[in-house]
């Protein structure tokens, strides 16, 4: 009887040895797991303040954009509007040149 009862005892302390070096490995796996996270929580920050300095910059650059949309609209419509009076000019030319011409050399 004292045989087995050292016998359960052996398995008893190898069970407990098991159950040992597996919270062991649990406790070193957390400690990665939670150190990892500590990482992920930085970088994060790291793009929430990157982000954050972009967008104040997109804010301030917006103004500056727009107005530079405004000009381009209008330099389109001014050369549109030059366009149009060199055909009109041009077609005056072409038309009556000739006798404007004709008449002025007559003078």
């Amino acid at each position: 009887m004292h045989r087995e009862i050292g016998m359960l005892t052996a398995k008893v302390d190898m069970i407990l040895e098991g159950v040992r070096r597996s919270e062991e490995k649990s406790d070193a796996s957390r400690a990665s797991m939670h150190r990892r996270m500590d990482e992920i929580v930085d970088r994060v920050s790291k793009v929430e303040l990157t982000t954050s300095a972009v967008q104040e910059d997109v804010t301030e650059m917006k103004p500056i954009t727009d107005e530079v949309k405004m000009w381009r609209q209008r330099g389109i419509g001014a050369l549109a509007i030059v366009g149009i009076g060199a055909s009109a000019l041009t077609f005056v030319a072409t038309k009556f040149g000739a006798a404007l011409l004709a008449w002025a050399g007559s003078r």
